[in-house]
């Protein structure tokens, strides 16, 4: 089960009941039981709060950090209650399945875990798959240092015919000529979406709402053949390449295909393997070795002019739409990836598919070498292996479908223990950023003056340093806490709740961390607008009805500045605020600029907008806009579900594969005597193997080729083999074979001695294995970007 349960209402201490049960029960199974937070931070302290508790009942408390080494965790795991990341488990349990001696094995099994924050860890991170990787034998990262001119050069040229036709829209609009004008914007948005002319566009009254009609229009034939019509094509292909912002992906057109192979000939004419091959298998002039190395020549052709237009699509997608300081910081000459829901840096973490390369050739900084996968695991198979899950957060009923559908986990909400007496005030809405943040800052000096504490909640590094200027600006001390200052989260979001506190959060930092309000923050006795007839100086400080029609001036103000995709990240923000009955209140102030609104806003919104008419009625607050962008919410909400589904289908077929590895290893590593298993099983089978190549028949006869046999068993056992001339039928011949390889194994053994030899095995089985599984790894790794290229 998973137990929603509000900030502050004890989800700590709630968990020490079934993990002290559980606890008893894994000592008695010899496995352990888990606790799963978000961070080092948390679990450390809680290890500290509850540690106490359960070693007073007999138990003993381990806690995992990311610094520690693997002497230092195999200790911890081997106590009855072990507090840990999500990423501390995972990778533990894939480091531990790279290990060449099962002493250096650290987990003891998966019998219970408890998630806390459980919808951050199972529906946020389950986008993101745990990945070991390495340095790959030969990298391509000199491919995106030599492509980035071709791909600054395409960008260039289609922000200039974006521009273009911007302009001739605008002119359109003016004569009139509207189902033109909006054809042209519905190109621009195709071609360059983030366009700061085409946001100035969309704000004119009336034009987002016929662009979205046109649109709708053409997207329904779309939708009726099949296929695009006559109209989109032709408005696609006069742009150089065609962006889809809600998919992240980016398509040539002919006019872009065209425009490269000025610089790079010939490079979109791929050869088809499988005509040239087989004309290469038809022609009797080449011998078997020139048959082998024309196809070698054709596969290498085909190999680099496809990364090069990988590494193309992909530094487009780096200038298109990664933004610096919203989707990556740079530091310290790296390119760090922020973590797009709790606004964290995530140093290590590495986009897949060269996208990281191709950002980091955007930036000027040094290409790391390219990586390919060692080990992997989705958060969703990784979780699924425990015996049994349960879950704690305080917002899940939004995921109540995933959280079934996935992992079998039903979502039980707990009543508070007190009421909540937070006021959750409706959307605000402007028509530009600029108009917004003016607002916010107006929002903030306001109530700052009077002693109330306030927490900016921000969606990007970039808006909480723009915020931090703005108030500087205006003298108003404050805190930032973004992804820059992460060392400083639980102590600025202990002290959000103190009189007159100013706090700027990126997205959901300093989760997992209360935030108390301080001395004089809540000045009445009881929150003045839930009471039916409230009194000056009991309930509120001042004037009761002044105080209803201004909002309550007491507790936590939270504002948002921006929604994010998921309504439940915004809940969470919401959250902060009216912790254990406290009183406070939230609001959202929003743009017409802002990425929810422009990418997913839906018709009603648009409808709504239309009052912006003229400058002077300023922003519209409605429960119409609120409940129309939750609409968008659940839309985008929906989308996401669907990413994260697919993605764990693909890692369903590599789990069944997983699993067989992981459990051969595990025989492997566990196996005392492995002599039988090279011996009986592995050598046999590549000695049938190779005499079905080279033999033909059961009896010796010309078509015998000995001399290709004995040349490949040479070279796997290094002997000469020249006893197989004298077989006369195939089961002779493979008799000979075995005896000359048994008489070599045991001469081997004699020479290592028998403990050594067990070793050996232990360790070839293992190198082999693991080989062959990042092999595997790495073909489907390319795999799924062949089906990308498609």
């Amino acid at each position: 089960k998973i137990a929603e349960m509000k900030t502050g209402e004890g989800k700590t201490l709630v968990a020490t009941m079934p993990l002290y049960l559980h606890g008893l029960i894994g000592r008695i199974k010899g496995t352990g039981v888990h606790l799963v937070t978000v961070n080092d931070y948390l679990a450390r302290r809680d290890r500290q709060w509850m540690g106490p508790v359960y070693e007073s009942l007999g138990l003993s408390v381990g806690v995992i950090q990311n610094n520690m080494n693997p002497q230092e965790r195999k200790p911890e795991y081997a106590k009855d209650i072990v507090y840990g990341t999500n990423n501390e488990f995972g990778f533990d349990y894939l480091r531990d399945n790279m290990v060449f001696r099962p002493e250096d094995r650290v987990q003891r099994g998966h019998y219970y875990a408890i998630v806390d924050e459980v919808d951050s860890i199972l529906i946020d991170e389950a986008r993101t798959p745990l990945i070991i990787s390495g340095p790959v034998e030969y990298s391509s990262s000199e491919i995106y240092r030599r492509m980035k001119p071709v791909a600054e050069q395409i960008v260039r040229r289609q922000v200039q015919f974006v521009n273009q036709i911007l302009f001739q829209a605008e002119n359109l609009l003016k004569k009139g000529k509207q189902f033109e004008a909006a054809e042209k914007i519905i190109q621009a948005k195709r071609g360059m979406p983030k366009a700061k002319k085409l946001f100035k566009l969309l704000q004119e009254p009336g034009v987002m709402k016929l662009v979205d009609k046109v649109e709708l229009e053409l997207m329904k034939e779309i939708n009726i053949g099949g296929e695009k019509t006559k109209k989109i094509k032709q408005l696609e292909e006069e742009l150089y390449f065609v962006v889809d912002e809600r998919s992240h992906s980016v398509e040539f057109t002919e006019k872009g295909r065209a425009e490269v192979e000025k610089r790079e000939k010939g490079l979109f004419a791929l050869p088809d393997l499988a005509t040239q091959i087989a004309g290469i298998d038809s022609r009797k002039d080449l011998s078997p070795r020139e048959k082998f190395y024309e196809k070698e020549r054709i596969y290498r052709e085909y190999a680099e002019k496809s990364d090069k237009i990988h590494a193309l699509k992909q530094l487009l997608k780096a200038y298109i739409l990664f933004e610096k300081d919203v989707d990556y910081v740079v530091m310290d000459g790296k390119v760090i990836i922020v973590d797009e829901f709790t606004g964290r840096l995530m140093p290590g973490r590495r986009w897949s598919d060269g996208l990281h390369e191709a950002v980091e050739a955007k930036e000027g900084v040094k290409i790391q070498r390219e990586t390919q996968t060692l080990a992997t695991i989705t958060i969703q198979n990784y979780f699924r292996m425990y015996e049994k899950l349960a879950g704690m957060t305080g917002t899940a009923a939004t995921e109540a479908q995933e959280f079934w559908e996935i992992y079998k986990l039903d979502v039980i909400q707990i009543p508070t223990n007190k009421p909540v007496r937070r006021v959750d005030y409706p959307d605000i809405i402007f028509k530009t950023k600029k108009e917004k943040y003016e607002a916010v800052i107006n929002e903030i000096e306001r109530w700052h003056k009077r002693g109330r504490p306030i927490l900016v909640g921000t969606t990007s590094v970039e808006v909480s340093e723009l915020l931090s200027r703005l108030l500087k600006r205006r003298g108003i001390p404050h805190q930032v806490l973004n992804a820059k200052h992460h060392e400083r989260e639980a102590h600025i979001i202990a002290r959000a709740g103190q009189f007159g506190a100013v706090t700027i959060a990126t997205n959901m930092a300093g989760r997992g961390t209360d935030i108390k309000l301080g001395k004089g923050v809540v000045k009445a006795q009881e929150c003045a607008i839930r009471t039916p007839n409230p009194t000056p100086g009991v309930t509120c400080p001042e004037d009761p009805k002044k105080c209803i029609a201004e909002g309550v001036p007491c507790g936590l103000y939270v504002i948002g500045t921006e929604k994010h995709e998921s309504r439940r990240i915004d809940n969470q923000l919401r959250g902060r605020s009216g912790r254990q009955g406290d009183p406070g209140s939230s609001r959202f102030f929003l743009s017409l600029e802002d990425d929810l609104l422009r990418l997913f806003g839906s018709d009603r919104v648009v409808d709504l907008m239309e009052r912006f008419g003229s400058k002077d009625e300023g922003p519209i607050e409605s429960a119409l806009v609120t409940k129309a962008l939750e609409r968008a919410q659940k839309r985008v909400e929906m989308q996401n579900f669907q990413i994260r589904k697919r993605l764990l289908e693909f890692d369903d077929v590599m789990n069944k594969q997983r699993e067989v590895i992981y459990g051969l290893r595990n025989d492997i590593l566990d196996g005392k005597d492995l002599r039988e298993l090279i011996l009986h099983t592995y050598i046999e089978e590549l000695v049938d193997e190779k005499i079905e190549q080279y033999i033909t028949g059961s009896e010796k006869d010309e078509t015998w080729d000995l001399d290709s046999l004995r040349g490949e068993l040479a070279y796997y056992f290094l002997a000469d083999f020249m006893a197989i001339e004298e077989a006369s039928t195939k089961n002779e011949l493979r008799k000979i074979i075995l005896d000359e390889i048994s008489s070599l194994y045991k001469e081997r053994e004699d020479a290592f001695g028998e403990e050594k030899m067990r070793e050996i095995e232990r360790i070839a089985l293992l190198t082999t294995l693991d080989q062959a599984w990042r092999e595997h790894l790495y073909a489907l790794d390319h795999l799924k970007e062949g089906v990308y290229l498609r």
